[in-house]
């Protein structure tokens, strides 16, 4: 793990810096001189002094601030702030510009502590990560420090303990409690030959793992980034709510001129632009985004930024790859059928060599069912794998091939009524077919299936009513496995026999203006395709690095239900968003009315300021209970 996500420092830590403590001092003072004032518990002469004292400490750092926006020529809060607070000093309005500095240092310590909440969202997940880990050298156990472990070092897993790795269990047995990526708290069995990922907990059972990634380069450290740098980025909503300010303080500004010009009462501008200084929406907005997309990560769902959270918003059409989307992809080998006297073993241990590569699910479900035999692979060479087609190579001088009958045909492979009249029969039963061939002529094949998956239906029903219009699947199958899985989820638009080239330019042709488009895929061979869409999510990706660098919003868990619960979520903080909005214009709505109905003063304007700020702020903190629960209100 990169050394900056260790230097992160909580809202209780000690280790504040100085404008931290700073704040509060304005925050104390403030209230103990307004309190002594208010009591007549101290003469007026001393009071007076010390509100000013105070007041003018706390326009430093908005001065600071102001002028640090006007260089780069932007229009801030801290602009009207700074202005309303020269103002009150001028006009000795004391208690006036106590309460500003209160309100705007209340503001600043606010805007720390919910920026510190969503790294607490992180540090949650921060102190998985182990310190020390357990290494197996030449038959001994010995302790070290994370930061001292190296690929290719076999790491022993105890119960109990905590996986600091990504790595391949070598031995041993295990559940593994997989909650802190995926959010899914029912423990997986692992066992020799699997994978295991750092900041997964060891329930029961002992593990030898051979350490494949450390430090920064794991699952963990990746995700704890992407989390972090998506929390800083903007969506569309904020940055308009930003230029909003920026427009908001200039004609703020010009009609408080105005109004002095024709009215010469400095009380009334004063308490104008006291009431209009919208310093809670500058925190409130960020806050809602923050907020959401922590509690997403909680849920195992990533986010890469308020910008996607904003977008899922506004899905009207949905594209599915199938294969690990739809179905379960979980290939299982149904059938194997060898030609030319190969027993099954001969054969497997033929195509095992040319599958060892690749990342395709028929690959792993024939490496799979090699691994479950014991078969031992021969050794191939040259091997070249065409996506969407199969691959080839050498083994003793011969050339290999394995992948779909059309790439074999179109390689020069002939074949037989017998073996064209078998993989038909396959086909039929809705089965994919990898076919082999060596040295020119086809020794066999298998028949696979992916199951769909359990509630895939219910959940194109819900996306249905969620307004997701248009809603198609993308295959490389043939037509009888695109039309029965189809037809089993109740989707009505598909495409089969499709290359990734074939779903690029499809996608190519369905996103438009009118709509956001999204992609699913299980991120393995849709990177392309996943950047394409104007929302690319990956699903069931945990370890794949392609995946979590390629997708806009990353399902870490296996299950297609997700997708709705994350557009659920984003509908959830825009609305917020939209609450805060509202609440902010209507307390300004008030507090005018009160100013030039002759209600409230600037001490009044102040005070009713100060009070009414934290609305939209409690208003956005409704999301960060939201970790505690699925169930939206």
């Amino acid at each position: 793990m990169s050394r900056r996500h260790n230097k992160h420092l909580t809202f209780s830590s000690v280790q504040q810096p100085f404008y931290f403590w700073f704040d509060i001092a304005i925050i104390a003072m403030s209230f103990f001189v307004l309190l002594f004032g208010w009591l007549n518990l101290m003469k007026e002469p001393l009071n007076n002094i010390l509100l000013a004292i105070i007041s003018l400490a706390g326009l430093a750092p908005v001065l600071i601030s102001a002028l640090k926006a006007l260089i780069k020529k932007k229009l801030t809060i801290d602009l009207l702030a700074g202005i309303a607070l020269i103002f009150a000093l001028l006009a000795r309005e004391w208690q006036s510009a106590v309460f500003v500095s209160l309100m705007l240092a209340s503001a600043r310590l606010f805007a720390r502590y919910t920026a510190s909440q969503a790294k607490n969202a992180l540090a949650g997940l921060m102190k998985l990560r182990p310190t020390k880990i357990h290494l197996s050298v030449d038959g001994k156990i010995c302790e070290v420090s994370i930061e001292q472990v190296k690929v290719g070092d076999l790491v022993v897993v105890e119960s109990g303990e905590r996986v600091a790795v990504d790595g391949v269990v070598e031995s041993g047995e295990a559940s593994i409690d997989q909650s802190s990526l995926t959010g899914e708290s029912e423990p997986v069995a692992k066992k020799a030959g699997e994978e295991v990922l750092s900041s997964t907990l060891n329930v029961s059972g002992s593990l030898m793992v051979r350490a494949k990634k450390v430090g920064g380069d794991t699952t963990f450290a990746k995700i704890l980034e992407l989390v972090e740098k998506s929390q800083a980025s903007k969506a569309p909503i904020a940055s308009m709510v930003e230029r909003f300010a920026g427009r908001y303080i200039f004609f703020t500004l010009l009609g408080a001129t105005a109004l002095y010009v024709f009215t010469q009462k400095i009380d009334l501008v004063l308490a104008v632009l006291l009431v209009t200084c919208a310093d809670d929406l500058a925190v409130a907005i960020p806050l809602a985004f923050t907020a959401a997309i922590g509690v997403a990560a909680r849920w195992g769902i990533i986010i890469k930024g308020g910008e996607f959270l904003e977008g899922l918003t506004k899905v009207r059409a949905m594209v599915f790859d199938k294969t690990g989307t739809i179905t379960e992809g979980k290939t299982k080998v149904e059938e194997t059928i060898t030609f030319g006297g190969y027993s099954q073993d001969e054969f497997l241990a033929v195509l095992g060599a040319a599958e060892s590569e690749s990342g395709h699910p028929a690959a792993k479900a024939v490496k799979k069912l090699i691994a479950a035999k014991g078969i031992n692979l021969l050794r191939i060479t040259k091997v070249h794998e065409e996506p969407g087609f199969g691959i080839r190579g050498k083994i003793d001088g011969e050339e290999i091939i394995a992948g779909k009958t059309k790439f074999l045909k179109d390689n020069g492979i002939v074949f037989s009524d017998e073996e064209s009249g078998l993989i038909e029969e396959q086909k039929a039963k809705n089965r994919m077919v990898t076919v082999l061939s060596r040295g020119g002529r086809v020794i066999g094949f298998v028949a696979m299936r992916d199951a769909v998956r359990a509630g895939a239906a219910d959940i194109i029903k819900k996306l249905r009513s969620m307004g997701v219009d248009k809603i198609a699947m993308l295959t490389g199958d043939n037509e009888k496995i695109a039309a029965q899985v189809s037809q089993e989820v109740g989707i009505t638009e598909w495409q089969a026999n499709l290359l990734p080239k074939d779903k690029i330019e499809y996608l190519r042709k369905a996103v438009n203006a009118d709509y956001k488009v999204a992609m699913v895929g299980d991120g393995v061979n849709d990177a392309a395709a996943l950047a394409l869409a104007d929302l690319g999510i990956a699903m069931g990706v945990v370890g794949s690095d392609a995946a979590i660098e390629s997708a806009d919003v990353v399902l870490m868990k296996d299950k297609i239900g997700n997708i709705p619960e994350a557009m659920d979520l984003s509908r959830y903080a825009l609305r917020i968003i939209k609450q805060d909005l509202w609440l902010w214009g209507a307390v300004n709505a008030v507090g005018l009315a009160l100013v030039f109905g002759g209600v409230i003063g600037p001490r009044g304007a102040a005070a009713y300021n100060f009070l009414t700020d934290f609305l939209p702020l409690l208003n956005s903190l409704k999301l960060f209970r939201l970790h505690l629960r699925k169930k939206l209100p």
